[in-house]
């Protein structure tokens, strides 16, 4: 067995490690990533916005390793995983709590008497601490989202709004969350309650609602399949912010694989933990 450190390794699903983009997968990519994960010393989280019952249909369709925890809904759940069993962080829930009450969570719904354009999504997508709209995409989205910040401001709500496309149903995608709930700070506070250093974390991700995390000092990898104006806007807040250490684009080349979804995040995994490398190449895992 490499001795090596503990990896707390966070990753988003959809067009990350989920191979549902337009660009190829590598055939060899998402075995080597699940018996890499299985190592004892790799805590493997999945950071998305789809809810519980998407993770497991998405475990199940693309047979993926299962988790250790779960930031779920963009950031406003976390749930630990035990031999199957999926139970929230109460820790967590209590955070979020001191922040947004229940009233918060009906207050931000009756919105959308005041703000043209979001209309709710159905109910299963919402919590006890995301509100979540659909916005068609022929509104002013700019213009959308100040009116929704003033609106929240008025009735004193601090609150974070994530903004998304679902580009396979061509409808915007508004997620309302308390101002201490999102991907990052999900990910931060499971690394103290887990007690991993800065340098056992990573973070995997290609789209635009994962640049609060790889807009950070969380080191974080883009997949090759990122749109081209993701990685600019990485790369651009990573160098006037002098954190270019922190990220790294994947561009294939690792096993000659083409870095693509789970290529990336292995690809990535060797840059900043090189030890990895030879542990991959030497056919251990």
């Amino acid at each position: 067995m490499l001795n090596k450190p503990g990896l707390l390794l966070c990753t988003d699903l959809d067009r990350t490690l989920i191979p549902n983009g337009i660009a190829p997968e590598d055939a060899r990519a998402q075995g080597l990533f699940s018996k890499l994960c299985s190592n004892a010393d790799i805590t493997l989280v999945y950071v998305t916005g789809r809810d519980r019952r998407l993770v497991l249909d998405a475990v199940d369709t693309y047979q993926l390793p299962q988790p250790d925890y779960a930031l779920t809904d963009v950031g406003s759940t976390i749930y630990q995983i035990l031999a199957g069993d999926w139970q929230q962080l109460e820790a967590w829930n209590r955070h979020l709590s001191s922040r947004w009450s229940k009233a918060t969570n009906q207050i931000i719904r009756s919105l959308v008497d005041k703000v043209p354009g979001p209309y709710l999504q159905e109910e299963a997508r919402q919590n006890r601490f995301k509100v979540s709209f659909y916005v068609p995409l022929q509104f002013d989205t700019k213009q959308m989202m100040v009116q929704m910040t003033e609106q929240l401001q008025s009735d004193g709500i601090a609150a974070n709004l994530i903004w998304s496309i679902d580009e396979q149903k061509g409808i915007g995608l508004l997620d309302i969350l308390p101002d201490c709930a999102d991907k990052r700070q999900a990910i931060r506070f499971l690394q103290q309650q887990l007690g991993f250093g800065d340098d056992e974390l990573l973070f995997a991700g290609d789209s635009g609602n994962d640049l609060q995390v790889i807009n950070s000092d969380i080191p974080s990898i883009l997949v090759a399949n990122a749109a081209p104006e993701i990685k600019q806007a990485a790369l651009t807040w990573a160098q006037q912010n002098d954190q270019a250490e922190t990220l790294y684009l994947a561009r294939g080349g690792l096993l000659a694989m083409n870095g693509n979804y789970s290529a990336g995040i292995l690809e990535g995994i060797c840059h900043f933990q090189p030890a990895y490398t030879s542990y991959l190449t030497s056919g251990e895992v």
